[in-house]
């Protein structure tokens, strides 16, 4: 992904860590300015000065909580105030909620949709515009194999959310890379990040085989590059496209069977 070092920038949502550090960390590395958001301000402040350091770019960071409705256009009023235009938009922002439906108060679960569908249409609804206007744009949304596979117990809203995300970038891809604005939903199986020790099943994805796993940069290099050939969704890596081509190719049966076996292993039901 060619980058312009005096004009083009980036926005990462959940920048602080694990895969949207890795988005943070590549893009920067191909001479794109950024602008990190993310809850954690520390954590965003040494991303930032890290990131400064390593590759000379400009990096402003913005600290919201996207739980908060009012988030998406605060981030994008703050990027207006410093006169700050946005070419690639990585939604990456995200948690995962344990336990089946009930286990979880709604409170957490509208939480949970507000950062993982709402925030990401808002923000890139509000950003698509002017990318449209310049001829030139990608935004990159983190998804992830769950969107290809049947939900087993425990994974009710996630993965209904990541195939939210597949469905969203095909179309808005559709709609959008013939006026130059690329949109890819990136597909990857299990990552080293903290997303399982926040979700507290870290001690169950342990005992995954080493070869199920990604790391993040891998992810990151694969998403921005499947944005640039203009390919609206990547799954990463060779295992998590066999598993995807099983699933849909055995009986729908056979392939909720198959996931209902094997979810217990990562998720708490």
């Amino acid at each position: 992904m060619c980058a312009d070092r005096l004009s083009r920038r980036a926005l990462v949502t959940g920048a602080s860590s694990g895969i949207g550090r890795a988005f943070a960390e590549h893009l920067a590395s191909r001479g794109f300015h950024l602008v990190l958001t993310a809850r954690r301000a520390d954590r965003l402040e040494t991303a930032a000065a890290e990131i400064r350091e390593r590759h000379g770019v400009d990096v402003q960071i913005i600290v919201a909580d996207l739980a908060d409705p009012a988030a998406p256009a605060a981030i994008v009023d703050a990027l207006r105030e410093r006169g700050l235009s946005i070419d690639v938009l990585v939604n990456n922002a995200g948690f995962g909620v344990a336990g089946r439906y009930l286990d979880a108060s709604w409170t957490q679960h509208a939480a949970f949709l507000q950062v993982m569908v709402t925030a990401v249409c808002e923000l890139s609804y509000r950003l698509l515009p002017p990318m449209v206007e310049r001829g030139w744009g990608r935004i990159i949304n983190v998804a992830s194999l769950a969107a290809h596979v049947p939900a087993p117990a425990g994974h009710t809203l996630y993965a209904a959310s990541k195939a939210f995300f597949v469905r969203a970038s095909e179309a808005l891809h559709a709609e959008y890379a013939p006026r130059g604005v690329h949109v890819t939903a990136v597909c990857p199986g299990f990552t080293y990040s903290e997303f399982h020790d926040v979700l507290g099943t870290r001690e169950k994805v342990d005992r995954m085989p080493r070869f199920m796993w990604l790391d993040a940069a891998t992810v990151a290099a694969d998403g921005c590059a499947a944005a640039e050939r203009g390919q609206p969704v990547v799954i990463v890596a060779r295992v998590n496209r066999f598993i995807a081509w099983v699933m849909r190719t055995v009986p729908p049966s056979t392939a909720r069977a198959i996931a209902a076996r094997t979810g217990g292993r990562y998720r708490k039901a």
